[in-house]
């Protein structure tokens, strides 16, 4: 997306609507191979949207009432620095809910070491004695149902260690780990990259490694499709990637330039963690921080995971939020499911107020998911949007857009 100097409060003007291509009649509803490779399991075993720019973009104080999607839960715990009052988390798969129903029973039992060995490291020796006495008492029941069959997850040693390395997205992250290993130059040239203190130094070594690195990751196109479904990435996303850059390639070689090439590799936690295994204590989340522990562990009963949709959720708890955190899922709804996108718009439009903001992202670069009767009661932020999206440490996003309830 390029970068405007002037902005405009008429949406229309910068971003109009574009219809969907028709979908294959094999396309529509079930994306198979999503589905085999997620089935019942957890997906995401971190966030993988920058909670450093969501929050310069949403202004959150403690009048601020939040629904958002729940993910690992990671970004809803570093909004809780910024003190509001409630923050919603939804998801639809309640093993996302089981995880952070973990990470808020860890605050409220744990010291912050144990804590970090927990959720830093991935491990912890003593897990099970940990868990049965501490964790275990304080999870709700579909939570206790879940880690009760998972705490291997958590066990080292094994030859998969660690929580990071688990679930859908966690197995694709060992498995590339595993694979680019292969070439022993490329993974020394991957840790030279990620111990870069200087720009100049860090694009210097990129630059030296992108073609091996591009080649040993994407491969072949079956494999790529088989990738984005264990990151979760379904077939709409990836239809949307092939018509945004003209290929997966060309997406991942934009997005790596615009990480490795223009931010500072040492601050940045998502690709360190993927390529890792583990953060280290001085590039991590801000829920993991010792000098923040105290004030999140006083402020976990802010956070009520809610297993629905957003338009139940909406539908059993109205009221006037004031932000909307929404990820990419409404790419999902706009190629499947256009009658529940427009419910969900109609919605978060009946529990909004002036002011509330939405921030959604998207695998393109438009707002294909804001239909007509959104945008004559909203306008697009890109004075905060534009900005931001330039220094997100992730960069896998081809859109990442706020709106203002102006009306």
């Amino acid at each position: 997306m390029s970068q405007s100097t002037t902005f405009s409060n008429d949406p229309s003007l910068l971003f109009p609507p574009t219809a969907y291509p028709p979908r294959r009649k094999s396309e529509i509803l079930k994306d198979w191979l999503f589905e085999k490779i997620h089935g019942n399991k957890l997906v995401y075993n971190t966030c993988w949207e920058d909670p450093r720019c969501d929050r310069a973009m949403l202004s959150i104080d403690k009048d601020s009432e939040i629904v958002m999607i729940t993910s690992a839960g990671d970004n809803a715990l570093d909004y809780l620095l910024d003190q509001p009052e409630s923050v919603h988390c939804i998801d639809v798969n309640p093993r996302q809910n089981a995880l952070l129903d973990l990470k808020l029973a860890a605050y409220t039992s744990l010291s912050w070491p144990v804590f970090f060995k927990i959720f830093g490291e991935g491990c912890l020796p003593d897990f099970a004695s940990v868990y049965t006495l501490h964790l275990r008492p304080r999870l709700q029941t579909a939570s206790q149902q879940y880690w009760d069959r998972q705490q291997h997850y958590f066990q080292p040693g094994r030859k998969r260690e660690g929580l990071y390395f688990h679930g859908s997205s966690g197995l694709f992250a060992w498995l590339a780990g595993r694979f680019m290993a292969l070439d022993g130059q490329l993974r020394k040239d991957i840790d030279d990259l990620l111990e870069s203190r200087t720009m100049e130094e860090q694009q210097i070594r990129y630059r030296r490694l992108e073609p091996r690195l591009l080649s040993r990751l994407l491969g072949s196109r079956s494999r790529q499709k088989v990738s984005l479904s264990m990151v979760g990435v379904p077939l709409s996303q990836r239809q949307f990637i092939e018509e945004e850059s003209g290929g997966l390639r060309n997406y991942v070689r934009d997005a790596f330039r615009h990480i490795f090439l223009e931010l500072p590799i040492h601050e940045n936690y998502f690709y360190r963690l993927y390529l890792k295994g583990r953060y280290s204590k001085d590039c991590c989340p801000g829920y993991l921080k010792e000098e923040n522990f105290e004030l999140l562990k006083s402020r976990t009963k802010c956070i009520r995971p809610h297993t629905t949709t957003v338009a139940d959720f909406l539908k059993k708890n109205p009221k006037a939020y004031s932000h909307f955190v929404l990820l990419d899922h409404q790419d999902w709804l706009a190629a499947n499911a256009p009658a529940a996108l427009a419910e969900e718009w109609r919605l978060i439009l009946a529990n909004s107020r002036p002011g509330t903001r939405i921030l959604l992202r998207s695998a393109t670069s438009r707002p294909e998911t804001v239909p007509d009767f959104v945008r004559q009661r909203t306008r697009f932020r890109n004075d905060l949007s534009y900005v931001q999206a330039k220094l997100d440490r992730v960069g896998t996003y081809a859109g990442t857009f706020l709106l203002e309830v102006i009306k």
